[in-house]
């Protein structure tokens, strides 16, 4: 396992750690992102590393609006093999597993994983107990429902002050169990149950939306649907501008997590604006 304490909070120069996107699933809303061998992934894989990841994020089952659940077993067996790769090849990138389940994060980090990245913020009562027996860090998403119906007309009276009241709730279970607030990452869960005007809202309120200063804040808007609203960008592909306009704010906002697609693009921003900054 990766020395994981580093990397769950920002960069020294203020911005957020990368986390590069692995989809070992044939049913992704972003289709350039599917994987299906692991060959193919670790040389993915190895790309996002040599072009500035610090996270690689490696899920088994498509969360995306509308997208049905798989069985747990399917989950494990698509990505077992890609861990054990990924982590015999690279032994200090940190590794996150991106699961609503604990038997998945459980079978993820015996064989390497560091992270358990939950949409579900703990529905799985077992959650707790991996966390706690592996001692490893959390990222709790809010999400209005499950995949399959989120998308079907959420409301919200104050988007900002609801997120933040149910990522505190889960945040004291965690805290009750013994967990550290260290640990504990929250995630708006941008795309989650949310329409336009709420993604917006959670992205300016930045770390309002979180309960406490000491634990960590991550965005993931990369290619959503959001941009689809905002920008009449319908094809997944022609959204990466509009992800880039929005990550170049994770730094104000004080991100320390920034999940995409496109490493590389991100690296550059980021070291641009970086340059601009230093000057």
């Amino acid at each position: 396992m990766a020395d994981w304490r580093p990397l769950i909070s920002r960069r020294d120069d203020g911005f957020p750690r990368i986390m590069g996107v692995l989809n070992i699933t044939p049913d992704s809303f972003y289709a350039n992102s599917r994987l299906s061998s692991v060959e193919e992934t670790l040389e993915i894989a190895t790309k996002m590393i040599d072009n500035g990841a610090d996270w690689l994020d490696i899920g088994g089952e498509s969360t995306r609006p509308g997208a049905k659940t798989i069985d747990s077993n399917e989950e494990i067996a698509r990505i077992i093999p890609v861990i054990r790769a990924v982590r015999m090849k690279y032994p200090s990138i940190g590794i996150s597993i991106d699961t609503r389940w604990a038997d998945v994060a459980e079978a993820a980090l015996d064989e390497g994983a560091d992270m358990i990245n939950d949409i579900s913020a703990l529905s799985d009562p077992r959650m707790i107990e991996v966390i706690k027996t592996k001692k490893c860090p959390i990222c709790i998403m809010h999400m209005k429902g499950i995949p399959e119906n989120m998308q079907d007309n959420p409301e919200y009276n104050d988007v900002v002050k609801e997120v933040r009241e149910m990522l505190t709730e889960k945040v004291n279970l965690l805290v009750d169990a013994g967990i550290g607030v260290g640990q504990i990452i929250g995630d708006p869960g941008i795309g989650f149950g949310k329409l336009l005007q709420h993604n917006i809202a959670l992205l300016s309120a930045g770390r309002d939306v979180i309960p406490m200063e000491n634990m960590g804040l991550m965005w993931g808007v990369s290619r959503k649907r959001m941009f689809s609203d905002l920008l009449g960008r319908s094809d997944a592909e022609d959204r990466l501008a509009g992800t880039l306009g929005i990550a170049a704010m994770a730094k104000s906002r004080a991100v320390d997590i920034i999940r995409v697609h496109d490493v590389p693009e991100h690296t550059d921003l980021f070291r641009a604006m970086s340059a601009l900054e230093d000057f």
